[in-house]
């Protein structure tokens, strides 16, 4: 039978045709009815339907052709690791990074308190059983003279704050400080020698330095000589890029010392200064044609850290000498005068100035670096040096919520005994605790969350190397030349000692860096030295 082809056009119609359209039904029917009953009576015998019905024998298929064998192996091949990646944080510092390195293309201690909360202190182990490793240098002392008050003193060793960082470089695992002795040395941290000369300064350099975190062979750096460094480590020698001298800046007051470690994030450097402004930096680093790194920094903000008030209140020494703190969108940092402070960040990228959007006053001189905990809480630990009232009614040590800024005190502890009192280490964080040592000598365990004390002791004093917490050791630097281990594991009770190490003659004001097991830390004596397992 011809294969039906649709009909597109609709016939006429004739007599005959209307006939025939009723009777084909009809006879249609009756042929249907005869053959169903024929089929039926057919298959009530016993022969098979397929001899009812003829079934034409198929017909043959041509042979296909045959394909050359392809072989597979028999290794099951592994599913595809799925790999969930959050989206990246969408502000300055994500909060979540508080206890964490910074920088993912360099590892090490990259700057002062390790991160931009300020909240990371290095690597273990720590040594059960420390021996002197080396001290630096052999035959010499870091010795310079600068001008206090008017007369030449000598200073010697690392000062206040004065936090080696230590990092890895191209196989190998360097150190870097800048010294009492107006210098900067670049070490090898694993033997104490010389990866580097020194670069030499006009004046005594005792703050901490800090690496770049994006790879760039830059250490940033101030001294006591007005100028803040940026110093290539690339060449044969140490190349300083460029500087900014702290007495060109407008509004600036007081003095002209860079004791804060400079804190760098996408390409933007943010320092404070002893001229009482806080600066911001566009770095714009990158390499030349012979593979050198280069940098053209613009100064694209500078802000005095007072306002008339405070001058009103305390007077001119409105210095700014501790670490800068980013976390979210916000950089927080203290001044000389008291007052703690926050600055919004968020449309810096995008060309517009920084805003203040907290201010609080505590009373008196904050060198410490402000710490900054995962919840956006501030840590600030105050000095006790002019007596005023407000140091009796917001205390020496403090936990503030920025995010209420009309009352942001949340708990506060005293050391106001005596004048000079209170605080100029940074505060540690520590699970539940905040670790805290006073000029007074006091070393204290203090609830997060509650502001109680948990325990309290006393090593001599005073203390202003901050304390460092590491695989559950609490390492503590004192006044009679001892660097102090002490077992933190159990935070509810007093700490017992591990050991005590012998680091200089006097009091220790630097405070101590620690990567992979080594402990380096200087002394006023003039030497710095590194610690590790016997």
């Amino acid at each position: 039978m011809e294969p039906y082809t649709p009909q597109y056009a609709k016939p006429t119609q004739s007599v005959s045709n209307k006939i025939l359209r009723w009777l084909l039904p009809v006879v249609l029917f009756a042929l249907g009815a005869s053959i169903g009953a024929w089929i039926w009576a057919l298959t009530q015998s016993t022969e098979s339907i397929e001899e009812v019905f003829q079934i034409p024998e198929p017909i043959s298929t041509p042979e296909p052709t045959v394909l050359p064998e392809v072989k597979t192996t028999t290794e099951q091949v592994p599913s595809p690791t799925v790999v969930i990646t959050s989206d990246p944080y969408p502000g300055w510092v994500d909060p979540a990074s508080v206890g964490s390195p910074w920088g993912t293309k360099v590892e090490g201690l990259l700057t002062f308190r390790g991160n931009p909360t300020r909240t990371f202190y290095g690597t273990g182990p720590i040594p059960t059983n420390p021996e002197l490793k080396w001290q630096y240098p052999r035959n010499t002392l870091l010795c310079g003279t600068t001008m206090l008050n008017y007369e030449y003193e000598e200073w010697c060793g690392l000062g206040w704050t004065g936090q080696p960082v230590i990092f890895e470089r191209d196989g190998i695992t360097w150190t870097i400080f800048g010294a009492l002795d107006g210098a900067i040395h670049f070490l090898d941290a694993d033997t104490g020698n010389q990866l580097l000369k020194p670069l030499q300064t006009d004046d005594i350099i005792k703050g901490s330095v800090t690496m770049d975190p994006d790879g760039f062979p830059i250490v940033y750096t101030g001294g006591r000589d007005d100028l803040l460094r940026l110093v290539a480590i690339d060449r044969s020698e140490p190349v300083v890029l460029w500087s900014l001298d702290s007495d060109t800046i407008e509004g600036s007051v007081w003095n002209n010392d860079w004791d804060g470690a400079p804190l760098v994030i996408n390409d933007y450097l943010f320092v404070g200064g002893e001229n009482s402004i806080f600066h911001i930096i566009k770095l714009n680093r990158s390499y030349d044609d012979e593979g050198y790194v280069t940098a053209e920094p613009e100064l694209i903000f500078a802000e005095p850290g007072y306002d008339d008030d405070l001058i009103n209140t305390v007077g001119s020494n409105v210095s700014i000498e501790g670490s800068v703190a980013i976390s979210g969108d916000t950089a927080y940092f203290a001044n000389s005068g008291g007052l703690v402070q926050g600055w919004d960040l968020s449309l810096l990228s995008v060309g517009e100035d920084p805003v203040r959007n907290f201010r609080y006053w505590v009373g008196d001189d904050v060198d410490a670096t402000i710490v900054v905990d995962e919840d956006g809480y501030l840590y600030v630990g105050v000095e006790y040096e002019r007596g005023f009232n407000r140091s009796f009614q917001v205390g020496q040590f403090m936990k503030l919520d920025p995010s209420n800024p009309d009352d942001p005190l949340v708990w506060s502890i005293f050391d106001n005994a005596e004048l000079p009192d209170g605080i100029w280490a940074t505060a540690a964080l520590y699970e539940d605790l905040v670790i805290i040592v006073t000029d007074s000598a006091r070393v204290i365990g203090i609830d997060k969350v509650t502001g109680e004390i948990r325990w309290e002791f006393l090593i001599q004093g005073p203390l202003w190397s901050s304390p460092v917490v590491i695989d559950d050791v609490l390492l503590q630097a004192d006044c009679s030349g001892f660097l102090n281990a002490y077992n933190v594991k159990d935070t509810s009770r007093e700490p017992p000692r591990l050991w005590r190490f012998p680091v200089g003659n006097g009091c220790l004001e630097a405070t101590p860096a620690v990567w992979d097991g080594k402990i380096i830390i200087g002394n006023r004596d003039g030497k710095v030295i590194m610690i590790g397992e016997k």
